[in-house]
């Protein structure tokens, strides 16, 4: 079990407690604490897992892959420090691996409660999350290491997580893992996630993913087949309410046409609205149709900005980027042996 932290006071004890709580023992817990300002290193001291520290902040990416180098298992169990487990979702994960030796990465699912109801905004973020991953359970084209086993020896074959990245690094991994593994996501692989509980870091933090989109997706090998939290649709219609709102400034009527927009948007998930009706009630959908539009603001939002520092950084985004332009093309298309070597050192 491999668990990145980086100043998760508040969540860790509970996180660490369901570990030692699951029916199938892990063979050894090792906690990757990234730099942490908070108590974090001392909470997992109250353990008996390993407490790897690293001198500075690296990011998950580097933290994933000390924690890989720190662990004796032949399987990896890698989860968040924000994700309390289900008492048989590492015994889950080890069948489901066992009994199918093409599948590379078994990863589950949030639950719809979180691990803290600290409000609105971590209601809205645990339904979301919760309904888009139980959607989408079977094969997939993206493996989420929130909560996630893989094989050691399949880890080494498909090399190390990206450090350059700080988010998106599931997405750019999954590229290079789904070219010779199967991916499944389970929904018996259940974790209760404590997720951002105010309007503005939430909208903050979706406006910093969503950067890397673009660039990850530029590099990506099998054509951008993975998980996709939100409609499409619903996102264009987004994106054109504040598009099309100036066309009130020529005649009033026009207002019309953002607001057609903004229904489009509400109407693009009937699934997931019955959902949250069903969940929370009539008055909670109309909270939860408003959070998710902000949401889908910041997301197209910070795309469009990734886009642009993609085109003028050659520092941002996916390590390959960076090798291409190094050694051109043709060194790219063994830039993934690069990492085999370094997981085995």
């Amino acid at each position: 079990m491999i668990i990145p932290t980086y100043n998760a006071a508040k969540t860790l004890g509970a996180v660490l407690e369901s570990v030692y709580a699951q029916t199938l023992a892990p063979l050894d817990v090792v906690v990757v604490d990234d730099c942490s300002t908070d108590d974090s290193r001392e909470i997992a001291g109250r353990f008996p897992c390993t407490v790897v520290a690293s001198p500075v902040n690296r990011g998950v990416s580097a933290a994933r892959n000390l924690g890989a180098r720190s662990s004796a298992g032949e399987i990896l169990f890698y989860l968040d420090s924000d994700v309390a487990l289900d008492p048989d979702a590492l015994a889950n994960a080890v069948d489901l691996l066992l009994s199918d030796p093409g599948t590379g990465c078994v990863h589950g699912i949030y639950d719809v409660e979180p691990l803290f109801d600290d409000g609105p905004v971590e209601r809205y973020r645990a339904l979301h999350a919760h309904f888009w991953r139980r959607r989408s359970v079977g094969v997939v084209g993206t493996a989420i290491f929130a909560l996630a086993a893989i094989p050691r020896a399949v880890f080494e074959d498909v090399g190390p997580f990206d450090e350059n990245l700080r988010d998106s690094e599931d997405v750019e991994y999954s590229d290079r893992l789904g070219a010779a593994y199967r991916i499944r996501m389970t929904e018996t692989v259940v974790g209760r996630h404590d997720d951002v509980d105010r309007l503005g870091p939430m909208l903050s933090e979706q406006f910093r993913r969503s950067q890397l989109l673009v660039p990850v997706a530029a590099v990506e090998r099998r054509g951008g087949g993975g998980l996709k939290a939100n409609r499409p649709v619903g996102a264009l219609a987004a994106a054109l309410v504040p598009v099309t709102a100036p066309l009130g400034l020529l005649a009033p009527w026009l207002l019309a046409v953002p607001a057609v927009c903004l229904l489009w948007f509400a109407l693009a998930d009937p699934g997931l609205a019955r959902f949250v009706a069903r969940r929370r009630g009539a008055g909670f959908l109309v909270w939860f149709v408003l959070a998710h539009f902000l949401v889908h603001l910041a997301l197209v939002s910070g795309a469009l900005v990734g886009a642009v520092r993609w085109l003028v950084d050659p520092g941002f985004g996916p390590s390959v980027r960076r090798r291409r332009d190094r050694t051109g093309e043709g060194a790219a298309a063994g830039a993934a042996g690069a990492p085999r070597r370094l997981a085995g050192e």
